[in-house]
């Protein structure tokens, strides 16, 4: 027994404890969907220079050389020639397309902070839920053994009766098959448990048989929220309606591109060549040339006709701002039946809490009276187990409402933009 004690000791000390806010942390630095987020936006950073749109001009740099022997009527010559040159191409002028699309690039960015931004919240409930759903699989094991404990001692208190001669063997089996019945339960419990807290560390992104000791109380705190404050932060702040708005506004620069189209465009092309060769006829001395050219040019294009195309484009680009809005405007309106449903659901999931409270209360207290009773032969073994299980059900129906309004009170939160605040 001492091993033991010491081992399991042994064991908890070692054992790290864990918060809600310590799996919070180590989840934002761990979870792979964040990591990927933000690799996106190094990309769409990468792609945002004045660079990546065309604003600076392209410079080439090369070389030919020839070296080459004729043999003909008039003789047999050997040439070598070198030609090193650089050229520079730059657009002067587009219809203002690189400024578009210097914005639009900005705005992709903006978007994919935007991305993350709704990951990250995903990824903060998604650690809220767990841990409490850990902490609920654990009350109710404690509950399931609680039960257990009492249905064994019940089996046990029928044995020693049986032995007296004051009790039936119908009896004892009864109280048998509700012990080995209720010994099943916590079996599947203590597996439901463990699947939790594997789900959490999966989510933390830390070695799936990692053990934790939690720290935090499972309880709730009640919060009384208005329902007009609520519908004005979801407006202003709920993520995913944000990031709608980023899109509508690279819409509109789609448009203002496909207009960009309708003006000239003016590019111009400059450079330096040289160019050494070297001409030996055959028995007679060689000869050599250089020659420099330096270049600036320029370029006007313009596009006249091309059935329409540019025209084409320019619509479609403005029926899809036109979409854009539209679903604003739904995201909008689905949004806000989902923040009111939610609403109505956390105000019900409160009176539930209450109402279980209470029903837990009394079916204990029920069960601790019954438990006399029983002993003193007043009520029947029948009674007292289906009063064990109205105890069983009150407690788990009370932890159960614990939990649902901790997930209804993390989405109101949540959609209203509010949980990293809160984290």
């Amino acid at each position: 027994v001492l091993i033991l004690f010491l081992f399991s000791s042994f064991s908890l000390m070692a054992q790290e404890n864990l918060s809600v806010s310590r799996a919070i942390e180590i989840g934002l630095e761990n979870n792979y969907q964040i990591k990927i987020s933000g690799l996106n936006i190094d990309i769409a950073k990468e792609n945002t220079g004045w660079a990546s749109v065309g604003a600076y001009p392209t410079v080439n740099v090369g070389a030919i050389n020839i070296n080459r022997f004729d043999d003909n009527s008039t003789g047999k010559f050997t040439t070598n020639s070198f030609s090193p040159n650089i050229t520079a191409n730059m657009v002067l002028f587009n219809g203002f397309a690189i400024r578009i699309n210097k914005e639009r690039m900005d705005l992709l960015q903006d978007a994919s902070e935007g991305n993350e931004t709704i990951v990250i919240e995903n990824t903060l409930q998604a650690i809220i839920l767990g841990y409490n759903k850990v902490l609920l699989e654990k009350q109710k094991l404690e509950v399931v053994k609680e039960v257990m404990e009492l249905s064994r001692d019940r089996f046990n208190y029928e044995k020693t009766k049986k032995e007296i001669g004051a009790s039936v063997t119908f009896n004892v089996l009864q109280a048998k098959n509700a012990y080995l019945s209720d010994s099943s339960n916590y079996l599947i419990q203590q597996n439901n448990f463990k699947n939790t807290k594997r789900n959490l560390n999966l989510l933390l992104a830390v070695d799936i048989k990692k053990e934790y000791v939690f720290t935090d109380e499972y309880k709730i705190n009640i919060q009384n929220f208005e329902l007009e404050n609520l519908e004005n932060k979801l407006l202003q702040n709920n993520s995913t309606i944000k990031n709608q708005y980023i899109n509508q506004k690279i819409l509109q620069q789609v448009v203002a591109l496909k207009k960009s189209a309708l003006y000239p465009t003016i590019a111009m092309q400059s450079g330096y060549d040289h160019s050494s060769m070297r001409t030996k006829p055959d028995g007679m001395d060689a000869s050599t040339s250089n020659s420099f050219d330096y270049y600036a040019n320029f370029t006007l294009s313009f596009n006249l006709y091309n059935a329409g195309n540019t025209r084409g484009d320019i619509k479609s680009a403005k029926i899809d701002e036109k979409i854009g809005a539209l679903r604003i405007e739904e995201m909008k309106k689905q949004m806000i039946n989902t923040l009111y449903a939610t609403y109505d659901f956390y105000n019900v999931r409160q009176q539930l809490y209450s109402v279980a409270v209470e029903n837990m209360a009394a079916s204990k207290l029920n069960m601790q009276i019954a438990e006399d009773k029983f002993k003193a032969g007043t009520i029947t073994s029948f009674n007292y187990r289906d009063i064990q299980m109205v105890y069983l059900n009150s407690a788990l129906n009370k932890f159960q409402s614990i939990y649902n309004l901790i997930d209804s009170r993390t989405e109101l939160i949540r959609i209203t933009g509010g949980i990293i605040e809160e984290k």
